[in-house]
């Protein structure tokens, strides 16, 4: 605010505009973190995120060895050492028999690419993974525009080797400015081979730390669908893509392409007449509706809907569309199924930011007090609409945006409180 000098700007006195050069006042509180559960054999059984962060040091990741899919992929939290998600059913260490490496990049010798993958698998099976030293084939070295052949050359390659069965697992060593090379390699491996991929710049390969390590191994073991930590205390509520119930903490997967600048998502609900079968009901939440009956052996008694991507002037269109949707999806199973729906969107894009008022005076203690779980909602949240500012986790670099939370529509007339800790702790999942 100084150095813009406001106050002395030609056009804000041509106006009358004056602004105050200090920043608004507000009262937050920090809600209480959830306990996490790790595996029975490590030393540290349970654990209480501090100032929001904890590591995996003397922790055993919790498994699932059945789940192979790939669904949680788009999430880097940036706590020390920690990234999670979790599946369902046995606790034990997840199964990786056949694994193999690519190398893209021009700089990485093929012997600096074996000790990278050798002491990767080292902490994936420190970690509790059951995964094998060695790989199928050798490690593959190729030139970036050659993707989609040295992709196929390995899946072939291990296919004949091993007698039929198909490779579980890709490493690939990617240059640090790879331009499209990212996209091409994961749209083929999840499009055209159904192979799951763990992608490792060069820079990070060549100077190899024990955190990285133990971040792309916790990554790794999602994908193969294991579970890191499951929350300690069960929720009360069920989520509608949640398929391990009660400890809400894997989720389905589905993607709907849609036109550019189209706030609607059109796929939620839809019906089509088919030559045979008459009319078709289908669309994402009927789809995620069947799954979770599949997971779990029931149908939801609650949806809690989280929304982003919505502006304030589209809310209550974004409401009245994608509301009729659901019912119409829950409909669509059972004509009197209509379980009671909370209707949340999320945004991001904002300008508000929030800092700790005494952060330099206790600097260390204060640091990531107004981050880690802290809540506002007074002072600078609509009088009249129920929002609130959530920052559920701690920032390490840099200042962290809240994510602004807007409950459009709640027929489980939780209290604030209620899910304010609810959208907390599903942010630890």
């Amino acid at each position: 605010m100084h150095q813009n000098c406001y106050k002395d700007d030609p056009y804000a006195k041509e106006f009358g505009i004056t602004i105050d050069e200090t920043p608004t006042s507000i009262d937050a509180r920090v809600l209480p973190a959830p306990w996490l559960k790790y595996h029975d054999s490590g030393k540290q059984k349970e654990v209480l995120p501090q100032m929001g962060q904890w590591n995996m040091k003397d922790k055993v990741i919790t498994v699932n060895a059945y789940i192979s899919s790939s669904i949680a992929n788009r999430m880097q939290f940036t706590y020390e050492a920690v990234l999670f998600f979790v599946s369902q059913k046995v606790i034990n260490g997840s199964v990786i028999n056949f694994w193999a490496c690519i190398n893209f990049s021009k700089t990485v010798t093929d012997s600096a690419a074996q000790s990278f993958c050798h002491q990767l698998v080292q902490m994936c099976q420190e970690s509790g993974m059951d995964i094998k030293s060695d790989s199928v084939v050798p490690v593959y070295s190729a030139r970036p525009d050659h993707v989609k052949k040295v992709l196929k050359q390995v899946c072939t390659a291990t296919v004949n080797k091993l007698g039929g069965k198909e490779l579980e697992l890709l490493i690939a060593i990617l240059p640090d400015n790879n331009g499209s090379l990212y996209g091409d390699l994961k749209q083929i491996c999840e499009t055209d081979l159904g192979l799951i991929s763990q992608c490792c710049l060069t820079k990070y390969v060549l100077k190899i730390s024990k955190q990285y390590l133990s971040n792309v191994s916790l990554k790794i073991n999602v994908k193969m669908g294991g579970r890191n930590t499951v929350l300690l205390d069960a929720l009360r509520w069920k989520v509608v893509a949640s398929q391990d119930w009660p400890e809400v903490t894997k989720y389905a997967g589905l993607v709907s392409a849609q036109p550019h600048r189209q706030e609607l998502i059109q796929d939620l609900y839809k019906t089509w007449q088919d030559p045979q079968r008459g009319k078709v009901n289908g669309g994402m939440i009927r789809g995620l509706l069947l799954s979770f009956e599949k997971a779990t052996g029931k149908k939801p008694l609650r949806i809690i809907f989280y929304r982003d991507g919505v502006s304030d002037g589209q809310f209550y269109q974004v409401l009245l569309y994608e509301l009729d949707a659901i019912r119409k999806a829950c409909a669509s199973l059972e004509p009197n199924y209509q379980p009671p729906v909370t209707f949340i969107v999320v945004q991001k894009r904002h300008h508000t930011r929030l800092f700790p008022s005494n952060h330099k005076k206790h600097r260390q203690k204060w640091r990531h007090l107004t981050w880690y779980c802290g809540v506002v909602d007074t002072k600078i949240c609509d009088p009249v609409e129920f929002d609130f500012y959530l920052c559920s986790h701690a920032g390490i670099q840099g200042t962290s945006r809240p994510a602004h939370y807007h409950v459009l529509w709640d027929e489980n007339n939780f209290t604030a409180d209620e899910i304010q800790s609810l959208t907390n702790n599903l942010c630890y999942t």
